[in-house]
């Protein structure tokens, strides 16, 4: 009796977590996200990967992210960016240059890392932003260090997430 009991409650538990995770499933995500890889993992400055998505919704709010994967052997603890950006209608991009952190001797490296891969998102917007217009934007991100090609980036990319 208790093992019909026991296999009815483990069958039971089955059933429901497979219909959350059936409602979960069906949720829509409100993330864009596109990474470029780059060759060989030497980024020059002649590699300006241009990443297209498209805004359908202006009344709500999107943080913006570059997300750039990088090997342990990168050698520095910091990447300048020149991430241009244009807005639908218009033919040409407005370009802000970044200085984007990631890592410091002490602490190590800041994101993710897996063996000896790291990935990091930094927000590029000081906050959440409103798209003003429906329709294409695009981005482009060249890098704009010293060294040239900039060994040990692995890929660079853009991200959008809904704020909820």
């Amino acid at each position: 009796m208790t093992t019909l009991s026991f296999k009815h409650l483990t069958v039971s538990s089955l059933l429901c977590c497979l219909v959350c995770i059936s409602f979960t499933a069906c949720n829509k995500l409100d993330i864009f996200e596109k990474n470029i890889a780059v060759p060989n993992y030497k980024w020059a400055y002649s590699q300006q990967p241009q990443i297209d998505f498209t805004i359908s919704d202006t009344a709500a709010l999107y943080k913006v992210f570059v997300v750039l994967r990088h090997t342990d052997a990168y050698r520095y603890n910091n990447i300048w960016l020149n991430i241009g950006t244009r807005f639908p209608g218009d033919s040409s991009f407005k370009y802000q240059r970044f200085d984007l952190k990631l890592g410091n001797d002490a602490s190590g490296w800041e994101g993710t890392g897996m063996d000896d891969i790291w990935e990091v998102r930094k927000l590029i917007t000081a906050g959440p932003v409103k798209f003003k217009q429906p329709g294409n934007y695009s981005f482009t991100i060249a890098q704009t260090m010293r060294e040239n090609p900039l060994a040990n980036i692995m890929s660079v990319g853009v991200r959008v997430e809904r704020v909820k």
